[in-house]
């Protein structure tokens, strides 16, 4: 039987998305009531009623194509091109801030060479989920692009983060896929309200998120069959002082990336100080250096971050 998530889910969850909760209305009866509602809405999806979200065709007829030891990088260019949208995203992110390659890539070939082949498919993955998870409604359009908008900036500093330390054990190309899929369950909790008129509220879709985002998480992402690596950090995003032996691995990177998040967007006032941070103690000098409550290196560099948000999505 599948339990709903802990305080500790993603985004929607303890330190998630919007904190900013309206005061409750006061015909509490009819609150409780729609719900109620929503729960068992979502509650069809974990039983296996209404069906998860699914990956495009394209989206693993391309994964398949990449596990093919002799796939030429012609071969990729010519099956990517069979998505318009798709190519449009992949020279828009090989010609961003992020890459900072002088001169831009002017085909998707010039994008493959530039990128390689495992850092493409992980954008795929980025323009897949993103394409999946349509909206109805202005007022479910209204959450859905809050929701990205957040996740790009959170997916951006975890990068920047990456990058800027070099880790051995974590590959900087797997970090913005690991950012993205680790809020996958709060855009599922989204996508269960088609309609309109079952679209919740900022406060009822928060409570829907921190108890179900992460099982429902870990079910999409088990059906995707991604890789067991991910699956991980859906479990500890949001886990601050979790126990975590050994250097900073991927699940600390994502954390670090959203507790700066939070901070820039002032959503979540009682933060534990960053020293607290299991991630945060496994760095050493200079990057444990801290202003502002941020690492250095992060809140000097803001607005570069913010513009790879910007890039990115």
């Amino acid at each position: 039987m599948i339990t709903p998530a802990g305080k500790s889910a993603t985004l929607g969850g303890k330190y998630s998305l919007i904190t900013n909760v309206c005061a409750m209305d006061s015909s509490v009866t009819a609150v409780q009531s729609d719900y109620s509602v929503y729960r068992g809405v979502i509650g069809d999806l974990l039983s296996g009623k209404e069906q998860l979200p699914s990956l495009p065709s394209i989206t693993f007829e391309i994964r398949k194509a990449m596990g093919q030891q002799d796939l030429s990088m012609i071969e990729l260019s010519k099956l990517l091109a069979k998505d318009p949208a798709l190519s449009a995203v992949l020279l828009k992110y090989a010609s961003s801030p992020l890459v900072g390659t002088p001169t831009p890539p002017q085909n998707l070939l010039d994008v493959i060479r530039l990128l390689g082949m495992n850092q493409v498919e992980r954008i795929t993955m980025v323009h897949s989920v993103k394409s999946l998870f349509s909206v109805h409604s202005v007022k479910h359009k209204r959450l859905f692009m809050e929701a990205w908008r957040r996740l790009a900036l959170k997916a951006s500093l975890s990068t920047y983060i990456a990058k800027h330390m070099h880790l051995k054990n974590v590959l900087p190309d797997n970090v913005l896929m690991a950012a993205l899929l680790s809020e996958v369950g709060t855009l599922a909790v989204l996508s269960a309200f088609k309609n309109s008129e079952e679209t919740p509220d900022v406060p009822a879709y928060i409570a829907l998120c921190r108890e179900y985002a992460k099982s429902l998480g870990v079910i999409t992402l088990k059906q995707w069959q991604v890789d067991e690596q991910y699956l991980k950090v859906v479990q500890e995003i949001g886990n601050w002082k979790g126990e975590s032996p050994g250097p900073a691995n991927l699940c600390d990177l994502i954390n670090l990336g959203l507790y700066h998040s939070l901070k820039l967007t002032h959503t979540k006032t009682d933060l534990p100080p960053i020293q607290e941070l299991t991630a945060y103690q496994k760095l050493e000098e200079p990057d444990n250096s801290i202003v502002a409550g941020g690492l250095t290196f992060v809140m000097t560099n803001v607005q570069e971050i913010r513009m790879v948000a910007k890039s990115l999505f």
